[in-house]
């Protein structure tokens, strides 16, 4: 394999391969940034940090009107029960619930830390669609 090496216009040194080197070493690089995530994923379910759905939960997920709602009565908590915890009022996050309004990054904070979940988990994707 011949690999160049020179400078930028700038003098910063960089090293020119085969476009095939490249690629097989972003594959690499790729391969191991996901075993990386992989185990980090098995430490968190092994330590009871992360949480599995089950196939009927992904399907209640994606039929609920928002995260939120899913994940407040996938924990068996009522709306009343759950403002009370986040202590904010009821319609604030029936409505939020609804998709009728957004809450504040603080109350979504408050709200993931009362359901045990991560911020993320209460913010609809489109690939979750």
């Amino acid at each position: 394999m011949t690999v160049m090496r020179t400078k930028t216009p700038s003098g910063e040194a960089i090293g020119i391969l085969p476009e095939a080197e490249f690629e097989r070493r972003s594959a690499l690089a790729e391969d191991a940034t996901d075993a990386r995530t992989i185990a980090a994923s098995q430490d968190r379910l092994h330590n009871n940090n992360d949480e599995l759905l089950t196939q009927f939960d992904l399907d209640r997920l994606r039929a609920a009107a928002t995260p939120l709602a899913f994940w407040r009565d996938k924990r068996g908590l009522t709306i009343s029960a759950l403002a009370a915890l986040v202590r904010t009022e009821v319609a604030v996050l029936a409505a939020m619930e609804q998709n009728e309004r957004a809450g504040a990054i603080d109350l979504y904070r408050k709200l993931a830390t009362a359901l045990g979940i991560d911020v993320d988990d209460l913010v609809a994707t489109a690939d979750a669609a």
